[in-house]
């Protein structure tokens, strides 16, 4: 007999398989982001469902932001971020709840939810989509290389603050302490760091950084009460020595 789970996990994928069927229309990818963390126990289901949506459906751009507070003197979480941290508790803030967990999702800026709940993904997802649909198009672009990044955000309504992230695609893990030592936890698009650009305000900026030591990187504009506005991502093209110092500093 199929489980409740299994059930709703092939819903979820059926959506999705649809969605990216149709994805010629698709303005920008809606952003998903995970808070997770190797220590948490009830955090690789939701690792696994990022990375299916992510495989799924080409209009999701997923994140997977690993947060510090399951750290301890015994063994840290290599990919924890503190940036990851204050993003997590900015959003909770906006909804007037000091409370964090793991695994969290929050898709385009929205309410939170277990980040694990394959139906509650499919719905956010969807009901982000036809926001997307139904609203104007703010241009966002990431282009360069190894030395050098340009941010492009087009004009439109609104205000809002620019942010880049950089990311390592895949990423399997053995955890030797925590909740789940002894596993090896497979992940996509691990965030390795997060850059606060500047602020848009309707009209056309352009930024230009240098790279921080990842494979790929995202720019997402987003709103004061956490609503995207705009994101894009790109695969950087960066040199051999470059990719094997990026995946170096993440081992």
């Amino acid at each position: 007999m199929i489980s409740r789970r299994a059930r709703v996990l092939t819903r979820l994928l059926a959506v999705l398989a649809l969605g990216a069927g149709t994805a010629g229309a698709a303005q920008r990818p809606v952003v998903v982001e995970l808070f997770t963390s190797l220590a948490c126990s009830d955090c690789p289901p939701a690792d696994a469902l990022l990375a299916r949506i992510s495989g799924a459906d080409r209009d999701v751009l997923a994140l997977d932001l690993h947060v510090t507070y399951w750290n301890d003197a015994s063994w840290s979480d290599p990919y924890a971020l503190q940036s990851a941290d204050a993003l997590q508790s900015a959003y909770a803030a906006l909804r007037g709840d000091a409370e964090v967990y793991t695994p969290e999702a929050v898709v385009d800026g929205g309410r939170p939810f277990v980040g694990s709940d394959a139906g509650e993904m499919a719905s956010a997802i969807a009901q982000a989509k036809a926001r997307i649909a139904a609203g104007a198009v703010i241009p966002a672009s990431i282009g360069g290389g190894a030395t050098d990044l340009t941010v492009t955000i087009g004009s439109g309504r609104g205000a809002g603050t620019v942010w880049l992230f950089g990311f390592s695609p895949v990423r399997r893990t053995s955890v030797p302490a925590g909740e789940n030592a002894g596993a090896t936890v497979s992940e996509v698009n691990v965030v390795r760091s997060i850059a606060r650009l500047g602020e848009w305000r309707g009209r056309a900026l352009q930024v230009r950084v240098h790279p921080p030591a990842a494979a790929r990187f995202a720019v997402i504009l987003q709103e004061s009460s956490g609503a995207v506005l705009a994101a894009a991502s790109m695969s950087a093209a960066v040199s051999g020595a470059r990719e094997r110092r990026a995946r170096a500093e993440v081992r």
